[in-house]
């Protein structure tokens, strides 16, 4: 996975993001991955419905299973 600097983050806009805050970019199908994996260790249920929601709206063809 490209590494996303802080320029980049921030240059990112706001769709591009499935948490609370600017928190958990999706901005790409790499990126997208990543959070479902912090959220579904870390995350309460709220918080993963959410980035599970907006990963398959934005990468239907991703695996969330």
């Amino acid at each position: 996975m490209a590494k996303l600097s802080a320029g980049d983050r921030s240059d990112l806009p706001k769709g591009d993001f499935a948490g609370p805050d600017r928190s958990y970019p999706v901005n790409d199908k790499n990126h997208a991955r990543a959070p479902l994996s912090r959220v579904s260790e870390y995350g309460d249920p709220e918080l993963k419905a959410r980035v599970r929601r907006k990963v398959v709206e934005k990468y239907p063809d991703i695996d969330i299973s």
